[in-house]
């Protein structure tokens, strides 16, 4: 999953990107309104958490700007005006995906992303099958031949889009694309390494819940 978010508040803005990286969520961050507008028209980001009270070119703007285009991220906006009638003219009249009051429990943020990340992929199904594995998104398990997987946020992430490619064949770019970030330097082993360790991975010897 690829996320941008567009949040001026620079600390916060940190500890999200921070936060869904430890998801496995590849993320980059922007704090201007007229660079998440332009992002989002370069690239194929799956979702977008956008603050609404961006200086300049505001959040409002992004989002009614975004709504004409076809190929863009379901948005997440998040604000401080947390009223009802605030919500509906956000999700009604902006275009807005969902709606994210501030202060948020982060847990959340991260699951109503996953939902967008869901509807964006055309993909409401959470469980995955291929091969004899079976890979629950909503609760996070994987099964291999009925036995359940120990992985770790990155080899879950990998392992899903993997799955998704149902046995094509998926580039050293896809995935770091896909399941990495900017951060991350293009001739890196890492992909290499996970995809490496889930080749190895054998099943906990529990049975499948």
């Amino acid at each position: 999953m690829r996320a941008l978010v567009a949040e001026d508040h620079r600390e916060l803005a940190r500890t999200i990107a921070k936060g869904l990286r430890r998801e496995s969520i590849a993320v980059e961050v922007t704090g201007s309104g007229a660079e998440a507008k332009r992002m989002c028209l370069l690239t194929d980001y799956d979702v977008l958490v956008l603050d609404r009270d961006l200086p300049v070119l505001t959040g409002d703007d992004v989002c009614r700007r975004l709504t004409v285009v076809t190929e863009r991220p379901r948005v997440l906006m998040q604000t401080a005006a947390a009223s009802t009638e605030d919500m509906v003219y956000g999700l009604t009249e902006l275009g807005a995906d969902d709606y994210l009051a501030k202060p948020f429990d982060f847990a959340e943020l991260v699951a109503r992303v996953r939902t967008l990340y869901r509807r964006a992929t055309g993909s409401p199904d959470a469980v995955l099958r291929y091969g004899g594995i079976r890979l629950n998104r909503a609760r996070r398990e994987v099964f291999t031949q009925g036995r359940p997987l120990d992985l770790t946020p990155k080899e879950f992430a990998v392992l899903d889009v993997l799955l998704r490619f149902r046995g094509e064949a998926v580039s050293h770019q896809d995935l770091l694309r896909t399941v990495w970030d900017e951060n991350t330097d293009p001739h890196s082993s890492r992909v290499r390494a996970v995809v490496s360790r889930l080749r190895r991975k054998p099943p906990n010897h529990s049975s499948e819940r």
